[in-house]
Formats: structure tokens, C-alpha cells, sequence
């Protein structure tokens, strides 16, 4: 059956209630929507069960909807696993009084639905026998899905929605909300944003945070060696002049040079032994006595 015959046979068979069908959503989501007098909402869900042609042997969800000065909306929504189609079923009950018959002899599963609505929106289900709180604690105060009921949360921060400081009435876009805690780029500081790059350049809508400069050190040219650190003084202040490729001599494995296992019997002939004369002699004679 498609939605306009799902609602016509609903219709049918509530007469001679005073039924009105629509169809809501559109495409594979379109649901017969009928709306039903007051009185006549136990028997439209046992009618939507018991008929062979609607077939609605499963109760999906029941909730409400606050309409303010015109009361509030209560639907359900049915499903048939045999047919594959869903209905829609909507009364209005007022807002001075709210409360509408349960429907829990009809379908059990609605038992849970009908606490949770009676919390949130504080309609009455006379008939169920267990109208107990079901989310908020004992100690709450109020109805949280009634719109006039104010949310402390909305109260301490501002709701993201609404308009900012300086915005004009009449529309206009909205600047982008910043996380908490995060200042505005001309706040802690701008860069000029560089041609062709997005962005606003600078001032509190573009650019980028400035980094601090950091110096870094001159590279040494290239083939150039960085000097050595000066050694210990010599006697009278002049520091002692490095050898030079001559004077040290071959480098050990080298050809003329010391090898890598030889090692020297004695002092260089030109260097005085801590031992005296007498043992740099010796060295020069090839360690004879």
C-alpha cells in the first residue's frame, strides 16, 4: 500500500471520527500521517493492529511535540512486518491539562515511551500504571523538552547560535566561533599574510601568529677551517707556534715513517730526558752503555 492508502484506510476506519490523513517525508522515507481526535486515540492504534489490510504489529516509538500556546502533539509510529509500511498517528492534547489515554493494553511496548514523555514533557498516560522517573533524578524540578524551560547550560555560555556582539538584526554572516580559550589572531599578534595566499592579511580576521626571530650562527666559508683554540702559553707570554708538516715528520704508516706496532726506544735526540744527559746520550748511541 502506498502512504495516501495507508491514511485513507486509517480513515476509514475510524469513521465516524472526524480523521485527517497526510503523508510526511517524501521518497523511501513518506509515511501516512493521520491525525486523530483526542478521544479516539486508543481505538485508531488498536484499529492500525487489528486491521488485515494496515497490519501494524509493531510499535516503533511514541514522543511529543511542544507547540506552544496550541498544546502539545503526541505521535506514535507503527510499522507492519508484513506489508512493510509505516503510520504515523498524531493528536493534540491541550496545554493546561495534558494528558491523553495510555496505550499500553495496545501494544507493552509503549510503556517505556509513555514514562519518558510524561518526564520530558509532563503529559499525563492515565491508564499506566508506572509513571515513575525514568532519566533525571528524583530531586529534578521542571519538564527539559518544554520550550519554555530554561537550560541552566544556556544560561552559564552562551548558545552557539545565537548572534554575536556588533551583528546587525537584519542578517548577515556570522563570524566563525572560536573554541573556549582560544583568543583571536589580533590578540597575541599578526604576520602579514604573503600575496596570492588565503586569507585576510593582517588584523583580527587573517594572518598568522608572529614568531619570535631566532639568530643563528655564520656559516664558515667553504674550504675554510675554523681556527683551533689557542694552547697554553708559553714562558713570557707568547703562545707556543705549532710544527709544522716538516718538523713533525712522516705520519706513522707512511712511507719513511713509523709503522703501526714499532714504538721509539728513547726520547727524540732533541729533546732532553727527565732522566738527564746522561740517558739522552744513550738514546744517540742506540741505548749502550
Amino acid at each position: 500500500m502506498t502512504p495516501e492508502e495507508v491514511g485513507q484506510r486509517m480513515v476509514a476506519l475510524l469513521a465516524p471520527a472526524e480523521a485527517t490523513p497526510s503523508v510526511s517525508g517524501g521518497q523511501a522515507h513518506a509515511r501516512a500521517t493521520v491525525d486523530v481526535p483526542l478521544a479516539a486515540w486508543p481505538d485508531a492504534l488498536r484499529a492500525a493492529r487489528d486491521d488485515a489490510e494496515l497490519a501494524c504489529d509493531f510499535f516503533d516509538w511514541l514522543s511529543a511535540v511542544d507547540e506552544l500556546a496550541g498544546g502539545f502533539d503526541v505521535v506514535a509510529h507503527l510499522w507492519s512486518t508484513t506489508h512493510r509500511h509505516g503510520l504515523l498517528l498524531r493528536t493534540r492534547v491541550p496545554r493546561e491539562a495534558p494528558a491523553v489515554a495510555s496505550v499500553v493494553d495496545v501494544y507493552p511496548g509503549a510503556a517505556w515511551h509513555e514514562r519518558e514523555t510524561h518526564e520530558m514533557f509532563g503529559i499525563d498516560f492515565p491508564g499506566h500504571a508506572g509513571l515513575a522517573p525514568l532519566l533525571l533524578p528524583p530531586e529534578f524540578e521542571g519538564h527539559p523538552l518544554r520550550k519554555e524551560f530554561v537550560l541552566a547550560s544556556r544560561v552559564a555560555k552562551p548558545w552557539p547560535g545565537a548572534k554575536e556582539p556588533g551583528e546587525s538584526e537584519a542578517g548577515g554572516g556570522r563570524r566563525p566561533i572560536r573554541p573556549p580559550g582560544v583568543p583571536a589572531p589580533g590578540e597575541w599578534g599578526t604576520t602579514p599574510t604573503p600575496a596570492g595566499a588565503g586569507g585576510a592579511g593582517e588584523g583580527p580576521r587573517g594572518g598568522v601568529p608572529a614568531r619570535p626571530a631566532r639568530e643563528r650562527p655564520a656559516r664558515p666559508a667553504p674550504g675554510a677551517r675554523p681556527a683551533r683554540p689557542a694552547g697554553p702559553a708559553a714562558p713570557g707570554g707568547a703562545a707556543p707556534a705549532e710544527p709544522t708538516a716538516a718538523e713533525a715528520g712522516p705520519l706513522p704508516g707512511a712511507p719513511g715513517g713509523r709503522g703501526a706496532g714499532t714504538a721509539r726506544s728513547g726520547p727524540p735526540a732533541d729533546r732532553p730526558s727527565r732522566e738527564g744527559p746522561a740517558a739522552t746520550e744513550r738514546a744517540d748511541d742506540g741505548g749502550t752503555p
